[in-house]
């Protein structure tokens, strides 16, 4: 091993086009990670800021907050269930947004109005008053600004603005909170026919040293099956595209480490070839198939770190340079973590296509044809 490592000391040149290729790779791996954790970011901030265990849908939605409605019978029939420390109403409503001082204009900002009564992460236990909002902090790229009025939908429902909170966007559209008093009476002037009187679209509930599953399950019950319970989880899994966009960048990624693999595979293959008597000198004088091919896996793995490490640089790179409301790229510590592990994994896989070929040089026909 310390002979390999010699050797890409002394002889760096000899992995440029390997390390460069790996570089490029790796780039891409990370950038496709960053992007989708950017993408599942701004669709499911709003249910990951939830500081509840389950979220109740009607059973006629379809696990869809925009067609749910829960009524008083309903939530009185969850908050009766045993295992529920506490139930809160949620409701939303996407509408786009004018500034207060430019009424007029035609560039909207993308929002979703919620009414909340358990506060998520980041916002007050106690709901903002009526007609004030708490704004996810991605409007502050839209020139935003604590003390702003923000007129809401066609009807220009005016609501304040008195404070950020930080990753709470949902269904790529930046998210405002209030008091359920403000969703209702903004969903009156805006969508008269979806006045939602007593009713919420949604119910977050908190358990209480109940297993979730098994409370879910004691919900839909009590209800007569006029609701379906999911998990916080699996209600960010049935987001329109959440599993979707998973699915399709997670085949992206799988097959750039195919990519990878092959490009260590054939590298070092053509290096076992080139060195076959170089090896068959060190068997020759005691050096045993394992520990050649050892040399081989670090030299490997060197490379890859060293591309990683561009990889890893690149990334935060752009994450710096993409401005705020640019495109939804978040290299998190544990994508580039994962994607550093999954490139060394790739590299290892790779060289295992060169140990049978290490394990077969034989000395003496080895050292023949190398004089």
């Amino acid at each position: 091993m310390k002979l390999a490592l010699r050797e890409l000391r002394r002889r760096p040149g000899r992995f440029v086009v390997a390390t460069t290729i790996l570089t490029l790779i790796a780039l891409l791996l990370m950038f496709i990670g960053g992007l989708l954790d950017g993408l599942l970011a701004s669709s499911t901030g709003a249910f990951r800021a939830q500081r509840g265990d389950l979220i109740v849908f009607s059973s006629s939605s379809r696990e869809s907050l925009v067609r749910s409605r829960i009524t008083p019978e309903v939530r009185s029939a969850v908050e009766g269930v045993e295992g529920g420390t506490a139930v809160g109403g949620l409701g939303s409503l996407q509408l786009g947004a004018r500034p207060g001082d430019d009424p007029e204009t035609r560039d909207l900002l993308a929002t979703v109005l919620f009414g909340y009564e358990l506060a998520p992460r980041g916002l007050p236990a106690e709901p903002p008053a009526p007609g004030t909002v708490v704004a996810d902090s991605a409007l502050r790229a839209d020139g935003v600004a604590e003390g702003d009025t923000l007129l809401l939908g066609p009807a220009r429902s005016p609501v304040e603005v008195v404070g950020f909170v930080d990753d709470t966007r949902y269904a790529g559209q930046a998210s405002l909170w209030g008091s359920l008093a403000t969703w209702r009476a903004v969903t009156a002037e805006n969508r008269p026919g979806r006045a939602a009187g007593d009713t919420v679209q949604a119910l977050v509930v908190r358990a209480d040293g109940t297993a979730p599953g098994a409370l879910a399950g004691a919900i839909d019950d009590a209800t007569g099956g006029a609701t379906t319970t999911l998990t916080v989880d699996a209600a960010i899994e049935a987001l329109p595209g959440v599993s979707q966009q998973r699915s399709t960048f997670n085949q992206i990624i799988g097959v750039t480490l195919v990519v990878a693999l092959v490009v260590v595979a054939l590298f070092f293959a053509l290096i076992t070839v080139e060195r076959t008597g170089l090896y068959g000198i060190l068997k020759a004088v005691g050096a045993s198939g394992a520990t050649l091919f050892a040399g081989v896996v670090a030299q490997a793995v060197v490379v890859t770190l060293a591309a990683s490490a561009v990889g890893v640089a690149g990334s935060l790179a752009l994450d710096a340079l993409v401005p705020a409301g640019g495109i939804p790229f978040d290299p998190t510590p544990g994508r580039l973590a994962a994607s550093v592990a999954l490139l060394l994994a790739a590299a290892v896989a790779g060289c295992a296509i060169s140990l049978r070929r290490v394990l077969r040089i034989d000395p003496a026909s080895a050292i023949g044809a190398a004089s």
